[in-house]
C-alpha cells in the first residue's frame, strides 16, 4: 500500500513516499480503507522525536475517515463498508489502510468522510477538554488559546453548545483573529499582552505551553481552571509553585487523548460521540481550510510547524 513515513526525525523534508504491507486487524481491532487523513501537530512533534527516536520506517497519522475494509475477531456493531471515522492511538494515518482499535472507531451517521477525516481527534479533544478537565458549566466565562487551529475552532462552539456566557480567543496575528471572529468568539486577541484584555475567567484552554501558560494562571477567577493540552511553543516546562494555587484559589488541569485511551478507553469513546452527534446535528462545523494530497505531507507539516495553518488541513488519500 502507498503511505507516506520516515525513518530519521527530523525537518518535514524527512517525510517521504513508502511502500508498506497492508496491515492486518488483530482481535478487537478494525482495518480501514483510508479516504482522509486529518494533520494535526501531534504528527509534527513525532517526525520531530518529541515522543522517541524513528524506529525504522514510521507512520504519522492520528486521525482518519475511511470505510471500514476488515473486522478482527470479536469485533461486532460494524461491516465492511460501513463509513467511519477513528482515532488512532498507534499513528499510521498517512497511508492507504489503517487499523485502529474498535473502541476508536465511530460510524458516521449523517457526517460526510470529508468532514470525519479530520473529527475524530480535533472534536474529541475539544470535548474531552471542555468538560473533562476544565469541567466547563453553563454561565462559565471561556478563553481559548490557539483560537483559530482546528480544535480552537471547534472548542469556541462546543462551549456556546454548552453553555458559556462568553468565548474569548487569542491569535498569533490579525489575520487569525479575523478567521476565528467567525467561529462564535466574542472578541479575539493577539496572544502578546492578551492579559490586558481578560480577567476573571472561569475556564482556559491552553495548548501553547511557555510565556502564555504562565500569562493564563493570571486571568483565572476564583476557582478558574486553567486546562493544559498541548505545547505547541515546544518551550522548557514550567516549574510552577503550589502555594500560589491555594492562595489564588486556582486550579492546574490536563487532557492528554493518549493516555486517556490507554487508561479509560470508554471515556475517549464517550467524548468522541457526544462532540460527533453535535457535528452530524449541524449544531457545530468544522472548517477544512486545506486539503492536499498525500504526497504533499510535508507541506502540510511545515505549514502547521511554522504556525501559518488556519482550521483544519486534511490529506485526500484514496
Amino acid at each position: 500500500m502507498r503511505a507516506v513515513g520516515f525513518d530519521v526525525n527530523g525537518g518535514p523534508e524527512v517525510l517521504r513516499p513508502v511502500e508498506l504491507p497492508v496491515p492486518e486487524p488483530g482481535p478487537g481491532r478494525v482495518l480501514i480503507r483510508v479516504a482522509y487523513a486529518g494533520v494535526n501537530f501531534g504528527e509534527v512533534q513525532h517526525r520531530l522525536g518529541d515522543f522517541g527516536p524513528a524506529d525504522g520506517i514510521e507512520v504519522p497519522g492520528l486521525e482518519i475517515s475511511g470505510e471500514v475494509a476488515e473486522l478482527g475477531a470479536g469485533v461486532t456493531g460494524l461491516a465492511p463498508g460501513d463509513p467511519v471515522a477513528a482515532y488512532l492511538p498507534d499513528a499510521g494515518g498517512y497511508a492507504e489502510y489503517a487499523v485502529a482499535p474498535a473502541a476508536f472507531v465511530f460510524p458516521l451517521d449523517g457526517i460526510s468522510l470529508r468532514d470525519g477525516g479530520g473529527a475524530a481527534l480535533a472534536l474529541t479533544t475539544a470535548w474531552g477538554v471542555l468538560t473533562g478537565a476544565a469541567r466547563l458549566t453553563a454561565g462559565d466565562t471561556v478563553l481559548i488559546h490557539a483560537a483559530a487551529g482546528g480544535v480552537g475552532s471547534v472548542a469556541a462552539q462546543l462551549a456556546r453548545a454548552l453553555g458559556a456566557a462568553s468565548v474569548h480567543g487569542t491569535v498569533s496575528s490579525a489575520a487569525k483573529a479575523r478567521y476565528a471572529e467567525r467561529f462564535g468568539y466574542d472578541a479575539v486577541h493577539l496572544r502578546d499582552g492578551f492579559a490586558a484584555h481578560v480577567s476573571d475567567l472561569d475556564v482556559v484552554l491552553d495548548p501553547i505551553g511557555g510565556p502564555t501558560r504562565q500569562a493564563s494562571l493570571t486571568v483565572l477567577a476564583p476557582f478558574g481552571r486553567l486546562a493544559v493540552y498541548g505545547d505547541a511553543a515546544r518551550r522548557p516546562d514550567l516549574n510552577l509553585p503550589v502555594l500560589p494555587f491555594w492562595k489564588n484559589n486556582r486550579s492546574l488541569t490536563g487532557y492528554d487523548i493518549a493516555d486517556l485511551a490507554r487508561r479509560a478507553p470508554d471515556r475517549v469513546r464517550s467524548h468522541a460521540l457526544s462532540a460527533l452527534s453535535l457535528l452530524a446535528s449541524g449544531t457545530i462545523r468544522l472548517d477544512i481550510s486545506a486539503e492536499l494530497p498525500l504526497t504533499s505531507a510535508a507541506q502540510a507539516h511545515e505549514t502547521l510547524q511554522s504556525g501559518l495553518n488556519v482550521g483544519k488541513t486534511l490529506l485526500t488519500v484514496g
